[in-house]
């Protein structure tokens, strides 16, 4: 009995998590390559990076990651000014396996999985999001480094002389 209180407890939590960000953040009809491509487009034009969250809406800690991105002030700020956000999804109807092994394969970390990308594309850095974690939540200060430390002017040679 208490089982089933437990599953039914995390299934209202997910149903909560996706109904509150009023749709689910991964689409498995979209093309992971051809999405990354506008992303990293748009990225260029814009003098940005490109920040792409590999999972599924299968997966909690997925939905708990975007929620978090999306409802922290400090974090989303630093997510809209630095970079342009693409959720990619990985899932049993479409796993985009040809994006994934073009990405060096980030599904060997688990998910989900933070890419940066700048606008040419390039792969800079791959993130376990396990390290982000403290006890059963992401915790905001590594987040926070992750994403200050990856932005476009962290990488500027001129605040290195």
């Amino acid at each position: 009995m208490k089982t089933k209180k437990i599953a039914l407890l995390v299934s209202l939590f997910l149903v909560f998590s996706l109904t509150t960000i009023g749709q689910k953040p991964y689409d498995p009809s979209l093309n992971g390559k051809e999405e990354i491509a506008k992303a990293v487009s748009k990225a260029k034009k814009e003098g940005k990076h490109v920040l792409l969250q590999v999972g599924g809406n299968w997966c909690p800690w997925c939905i708990k990651m975007h929620n978090y991105l999306h409802s922290e002030t400090t974090l989303n700020k630093l997510l809209e000014d630095n970079y342009i956000f693409l959720e990619v999804n990985y899932s049993k109807e479409n796993k985009n396996l040809d994006a994934l092994a073009e990405l060096g394969y980030p599904q060997r970390f688990g998910f989900p999985v933070m890419i940066v990308l700048n606008g040419e594309g390039e792969r800079l850095h791959t993130q376990n999001t396990g390290n982000l974690e403290q006890d059963k939540a992401y915790n905001f200060e590594k987040v926070k480094s992750f994403l200050y430390n990856w932005r476009p002017d962290a990488l500027n040679p001129e605040h290195y002389k």
